[in-house]
């Protein structure tokens, strides 16, 4: 716990005054230096390493398979999804979106 301890002043009053303020400065650094935190682990979840052996998406020709390694779903379905027809894709990708949103806020159906 943070603990403040004044016996700057005299009377007790005062130095219970400045102990407060004291407190509730500390109190406060600390309360940001967490948001802070939070938010950098946060954007640090989003971003990834950077690293490019992180992979998001294979495409197997021979097979004709698309795999998303992201959500960890595959389709075989290679040369609709090269034609354009993305549907199958970004559906399961907002649906992934959908359940990552609801167990952040604790709301799982």
């Amino acid at each position: 716990g943070i603990v403040v301890s004044i016996q700057d002043e005299k009377s007790q009053h005062k130095n219970r005054a400045k102990a407060l303020r004291v407190l509730r400065s500390r109190l406060y650094e600390a309360k940001l230096k967490e948001e802070h935190r939070k938010r950098s682990d946060e954007r640090k979840s989003k971003i990834g390493s950077g690293d490019r052996s992180q992979r998001i998406r294979t495409y197997n020709f021979p097979e004709n398979r698309v795999t998303d390694h992201r959500i960890n779903k595959t389709w075989y379905q290679l040369d609709g999804i090269l034609a354009g027809n993305l549907h199958p894709v970004t559906e399961a990708l907002m649906e992934y979106e959908r359940q990552e949103q609801r167990a952040a806020f604790g709301t799982v159906d």
